[in-house]
């Protein structure tokens, strides 16, 4: 199958799907975080697509390889806030380790992504 956009990248949609999954428990966080924890882990986890299509948007291969890594960041960033907010009581231990799944395979796809785009298209001799 051939990319024409990065909504066909397997890792966009993934990650897509993991920021809408997020948003209701973000949203389920008490008032008190509205504009904390809330507003960081939604804002981090719609960051990861982002940046995804952004890159791709990109003249080079090199500023796409940055943006991967920017989302790749940002995908660090929604680990950690989720665990602050499984440490707060926030989320359930189950959903926590769910999500961390969710973010783990949106990770190994950005890394495969990376590394396809940073090796040479034919093999030194």
């Amino acid at each position: 199958m051939s990319i024409k956009s990065y909504r066909d990248l397997l890792v966009w949609q993934k990650s897509m799907d993991l920021a809408v999954d997020i948003h209701p428990y973000a949203l389920a966080f008490p008032k008190a975080e509205m504009f904390g924890l809330t507003a960081q882990v939604n804002r981090s986890a719609a960051s990861v697509p982002s940046n995804i299509a952004e890159g791709h948007g990109r003249r080079t291969t090199g500023d796409y390889i940055h943006f991967l890594s920017i989302s790749r960041g940002s995908l660090n960033e929604l680990e950690t806030q989720l665990t602050l907010a499984m440490r707060h009581g926030y989320l359930s231990e189950a959903v926590h380790v769910r999500f961390l799944e969710l973010t783990a395979e949106v990770g190994r796809l950005l890394n495969g992504l990376m590394d396809s785009l940073d090796r040479p298209l034919t093999p030194d001799p």
